[in-house]
């Protein structure tokens, strides 16, 4: 089954030029033109959503393009999957304690924060996050 772009655009809730933005990262590709409108495969609709669930867990578009096959079947790395869940999982106790934190220094009864250990804890965690990214900028330098 064939759709054209505004189709496709309809269905899988991204715009055209986000279509063609995939295009030209070799993401996704028209089988043709009917006049000057793109038409696509109806496969792209699943492609698309790979992208999108892919997008959403944090991979880059390069990461997303090296799981497809030159066929276009999806290969996807169950060991890459898992060290992303990991992933997830360490950011997620992270913001859940600052969400704590956050909730327990705007109720706090400390008359300065500073004096209060569970913001200062906050502190903490967000310094130890900064000195993370750097060490990880200067690694890929």
């Amino acid at each position: 089954m064939e759709l054209d772009i505004g189709e496709v655009v309809r269905r899988a809730g991204v715009s055209a030029s986000t279509l063609r933005f995939y295009e030209q990262k070799g993401l996704i590709a028209p089988l043709g033109r009917h006049g000057l409108r793109r038409v696509y495969d109806a496969s792209v609709l699943e492609r698309l959503a790979l992208i999108a669930v892919g997008r959403a867990a944090g991979f880059t578009l390069e990461e997303i393009a090296r799981t497809f096959a030159p066929d276009g079947r999806p290969r996807i790395e169950r060991r890459r999957l898992a060290a992303r869940a990991d992933e997830l999982d360490r950011t997620i106790r992270r913001l859940v304690a600052l969400r704590d934190g956050l909730r327990h220094a705007a109720a706090c009864p400390a008359r300065d924060h500073l004096e209060c250990p569970t913001f200062r804890r906050i502190l903490g965690i967000a310094a130890g996050r900064q000195r993370r990214r750097r060490t990880r900028a200067k690694a890929t330098t």
